[in-house]
């Protein structure tokens, strides 16, 4: 496209790249945002049943407290920067108008993640941000001092690469591991994906009669049993679908084993109809989860910038990396802050 390299290209629409650009715009830093699909924001259209808990309303302390670790070391300085204050604020300062609810979850007035979606629409066209789309990146390449990322036909230099392609979760949204595979070609490490936040599927015989179909959004619990002891137990809604069960109670158990991944487990479904006990449950695919755990290895990257410890000017925003949290607006926090870092660290480089 150009023979003299761009300061920035961001790798991905999703909701890291959306942040990430218009971060740059606000910082004065020169980018082009590149997405593989027909439009941008695709995944963030989905979230939360497509009403889109973009955040939540706690303190820093507190999200990093609910990541747990090893997230929350490795996020600490992108959240305590961009905390979910300024997260809110900055869409508010933009026009979107939010609502509260009482667990602290925020929305979008509207209850329609499109709204979202439009204001970093609005930002990339008054800022006047370049966005290359259906335009998926085939190779990432080293050159001169500078990155060429290859298209068909084409390529692109930039002194600085910023990857946000996300994880392996919902592919149909193109979250399909371009981010991995440049990692990896460039001799970084990428750990093992497994799903996250995800439901469990439903035993061979079925759910009893009392439970089949039933969704409990008060009074129910699940928890994680190894060796007969609790390890995790999270409160809120449980769902008995047909083929699965479902509801971010299971969905934060289940985040929880994809963390820890013990040898043999046991799921207790707690109801007020009830109690469920699932021995070695198998969760559903990768493709259907919400989140992806793992990813670009936090070894491989400074979290004090989002910068590859290894390759000057490569940078790693959101599911691309081995980060996660739980289910109620954590993991769009965790990418817009990780994104927010990566462009403040280009500001300030040299």
């Amino acid at each position: 496209m150009t023979a003299t390299p761009v300061q920035l290209a961001i790798v991905g629409g999703g909701a890291a790249g959306l942040f990430a650009a218009a971060t740059a715009r606000h910082r004065g830093v020169e980018c082009i945002l590149v997405e593989r699909k027909a439009r941008v924001g695709t995944k963030m259209l989905m979230t939360a049943n497509g009403r889109c808990n973009f955040t939540k309303d706690l303190s820093a302390a507190r999200m990093l407290q609910d990541l747990g670790e090893p997230v929350a070391s490795f996020a600490r300085t992108a959240v305590e920067a961009c905390p979910p204050a300024a997260i809110a604020g900055a869409l508010r300062d933009c026009g979107l108008r939010i609502r509260r609810m009482e667990d602290g979850r925020l929305f979008p007035a509207s209850g329609k993640a499109a709204d979202v979606v439009h204001v970093f629409g609005d930002i990339l066209r008054d800022g006047e941000v370049p966005l290359l789309a259906n335009a998926p990146v085939a190779a990432l390449r080293p050159e001169g001092g500078a990155f060429s990322l290859e298209f068909r036909g084409f390529s692109l230099l930039a002194r600085n690469v910023l990857v946000a392609t996300g994880g392996l979760s919902f592919p149909k949204t193109g979250s399909v591991g371009d981010g991995h595979a440049f990692a990896r070609s460039l001799g970084l490490r990428v750990e093992p994906c497994r799903p996250g936040l995800v439901g469990y599927n439903a035993p061979p015989c079925g759910w009893p009669p009392r439970l089949a179909g039933c969704r409990f959004e008060t009074g129910a619990s699940a928890a994680v049993l190894v060796e007969g002891r609790e390890c995790f137990r999270c409160g809120g809604e449980v769902e008995f679908e047909p083929r699965c069960v479902s509801g971010a109670a299971v969905y934060n158990c289940s985040r929880w084993v994809a963390r820890h991944a013990p040898r043999s487990f046991s799921l207790c479904l707690s109801t007020p109809d009830g109690g469920l006990r699932l021995d070695d449950p198998s969760p559903r695919p990768l493709k259907e989860a919400i989140v992806t755990v793992g990813g670009v290895s936090l070894s491989e990257v400074d979290p004090a910038t989002m910068r590859a410890r290894k390759i000057p000017g490569l940078y790693f925003a959101g599911e691309v990396l081995d980060i996660d949290g739980p289910t109620g607006g954590y993991n769009l926090s965790l990418a817009f802050a990780t994104a927010a870092l990566a462009v403040d660290s280009v500001a300030r480089s040299p």
